[in-house]
C-alpha cells in the first residue's frame, strides 16, 4: 500500500506550517530523497457524463480554505520545489546550468485551463480536423456562460451557439471529409442530429428557458465527441514491440464502479461512470480493463482517502499488485505518458527525466476525479493494479501546472458523480466494476486465457 508522505514547510516570514504534500504511490518512502537542497532547487526550476443518468442513493439531501492569487502562486512554486517527482537522470553540470535562473511562473498561473472531464476527453481524441474543433470550441464555452446567474447567461449562450452553428454550416463538408470511411454514414447521421439539436437549443434560448439549456447542451457535446471518434480510422500508432503482447485498449471504453459506503450517514452507495482513454494510454487502460474483467477489484475496500486522492487496488498480503496466475509473478506495466503534440506516448521515463520540463500531457490531472496508476516512487515501471482518483487541492495540483503531470500515468476520468468521490472513506467497498462499453477495443485480453 502506498505511503502517505507528509512534509511540513515553514515560511521564513511567518513560521507556521502551511503545506502538507502527499504523493499517490505504492512502496518505499519518498522522504529519503529530501536531503539535497540543490536537488530541491533543480526540481523547483524544472516545472514550476455520458448521456446516461447514474444515481447515488442519499439518505439526506445534503450534499476551504481560500487563497489570494499571490499566496496560491507562492504555495504552488514552493510545493513543486519540495516534492516534484523523481530526480532527473541527467546530473551533469552542463544540464544543471541549462536550467532557467528563475521559475516560469506563467506556467503556473496561465489559463484558464480545461477542467471538465468530458471536454478533456473530446480534445484528447487523436484527430486533426480544424473544422470540427471550430464547432466544438464555442459549444464548450457555453459551460462557462452557464456559470452566470439567472437568464443573463442566455445572451452569452446565444452568441456561442450562433458561432458554433455558423462554423458547422461553413465547415460541414470538411468535417464529413474527415470521417473514417467505415464510419462515414454514422458520422453524417450524427451531424444531422447536431444541426437539429442546435436549432432546438436556439429555440430554448429564445424562450428564455434556462433550465432546459444544460441537458440540451450536454446532448450537443455528446454528438460532437461521437463525430470526432468517427474520424479515427483504426488505432493511430504502433505500441512498442515489448508491450504489444500485453492487454491493450485500442480506443475508448467505459466502466461503472459501484461503491458501497459504510461510514457516511449521507451516502449509502454510488455508481461512478468512468471513461478510459486507450488512445493516449493503451497499455495502462488495457491492463485495468483486463483486471476489471477478472473481477479483481470486486469486493475490494477503498484503501486510502485522505482528501488528496482516493486509492484502491492493493490485493493485501505481501503482493502489492496483481499476481498473474499464468506466471505466478506480479504483472507490472510501464509508465506511459502522452505529450500534447506527439503522435505516440513515451514509455518508462517521466517527462522531467526526458528534459521536457514545460511539456503538457494530452490527458492531464486537470479534472476532479482524474484516474491514474500508483507506482513505486523510484521505479517508473512498477505500476500493477493500484489506481487512484485525484481530489483537487489547489495549492498542490493546479490544473495545467501540477506536480503529478508527466510523473504518473493518467488513463481516464470520472464523468458522472465525480463529486461524490470526496465522500468516500477508507473501508468503503468497491462492490463491482463493470465494462459498459468499448470492451471490443481490448486486445490481448489475458482474462480469457485464464478463463
Amino acid at each position: 500500500m502506498a505511503d502517505v508522505i507528509s512534509c511540513n514547510c515553514y515560511s521564513s516570514l511567518a513560521a507556521s506550517k502551511w503545506i502538507n504534500p502527499r504523493i499517490p504511490t505504492k512502496g518505499s518512502s519518498f522522504l529519503g530523497t529530501l536531503k539535497s537542497s540543490s536537488w530541491w532547487n533543480r526540481q523547483f526550476l524544472s516545472k514550476c457524463r455520458s448521456q446516461r443518468h447514474v444515481q447515488c442513493q442519499l439518505q439526506n439531501g445534503q450534499k476551504g480554505r481560500s487563497f489570494s492569487l499571490k499566496e496560491s502562486a507562492l504555495s504552488i512554486v514552493l510545493a513543486a520545489g519540495l516534492i516534484t517527482g523523481m530526480p532527473s537522470l541527467d546530473w551533469s553540470p552542463n544540464a544543471y546550468a541549462a536550467s532557467p535562473a528563475l521559475p516560469d511562473l506563467s506556467v503556473l498561473i496561465s489559463g484558464p485551463p480545461i477542467k471538465d472531464p468530458g471536454a478533456l476527453l473530446r480534445y484528447a481524441v487523436p484527430i486533426n480536423n480544424k473544422a470540427i474543433r471550430e464547432v466544438q470550441k464555442p459549444l464548450e464555452d457555453i459551460s462557462e456562460s452557464l456559470k452566470i446567474a439567472g437568464v443573463k447567461a442566455l445572451d452569452s449562450v446565444e452568441r456561442n451557439l450562433r458561432q458554433a452553428s455558423r462554423s458547422l454550416k461553413q465547415g460541414k463538408t470538411l468535417i464529413i471529409s474527415g470521417l473514417a470511411e467505415a464510419k462515414k454514414d454514422h458520422g453524417v447521421e450524427l451531424l444531422d442530429k447536431l444541426e437539429v439539436g442546435m436549432e432546438e437549443l436556439q429555440q430554448i434560448v429564445e424562450d428564455r428557458n434556462r433550465d432546459a439549456v444544460a441537458p440540451k447542451h450536454k446532448e450537443l457535446l455528446q454528438y460532437v465527441g461521437d463525430v470526432e471518434e468517427d474520424m479515427v480510422d483504426g488505432f493511430p500508432y504502433e505500441v512498442p514491440e515489448e508491450y504489444q503482447s500485453m492487454p491493450l485498449l485500442k480506443g475508448r471504453a467505459a466502466v461503472d464502479m459501484k461503491v458501497k459506503v459504510k461510514h457516511n450517514p449521507n451516502l449509502e452507495e454510488c455508481v461512478f461512470h468512468i471513461v478510459l482513454d486507450g488512445y493516449n494510454a493503451p497499455v495502462t487502460a488495457g491492463n485495468f480493463v483486463d483486471l476489471v474483467q477478472r473481477h479483481f477489484y470486486d469486493g475490494m475496500e477503498i484503501q486510502r482517502a485522505d482528501g488528496f486522492v482516493i486509492q484502491t487496488g492493493d490485493p493485501g498480503g505481501p503482493a502489492e499488485g496483481f499476481i498473474d496466475p499464468s506466471t505466478e509473478k506480479t504483472r507490472t506495466i510501464p509508465l506511459e505518458i502522452m505529450v500534447d503534440g506527439d503522435k505516440a506516448p513515451v514509455y518508462g521515463a517521466t517527462l522531467e527525466e526526458l528534459g521536457l520540463y514545460k511539456a503538457q500531457t494530452k490527458i492531464p490531472f486537470n479534472a476532479f476525479g482524474t484516474m491514474a496508476m500508483a507506482r513505486d516512487e523510484f521505479e517508473n515501471n512498477s505500476a500493477s493494479s493500484q489506481v487512484f482518483w485525484l481530489l483537487k487541492e489547489s495549492e498542490l495540483t493546479p490544473s495545467n501546472a501540477n506536480i503529478l503531470d508527466g510523473r504518473y500515468a493518467v488513463f481516464g476520468y470520472v464523468t458522472e458523480n465525480e463529486d461524490f468521490l470526496a465522500d468516500l472513506k477508507v473501508g468503503d467497498v468497491v462492490e463491482s466494476i463493470q465494462v459498459v462499453s468499448g470492451l471490443d477495443n481490448l486486445v490481448n485480453p489475458s482474462y480469457k486465457i485464464a478463463g
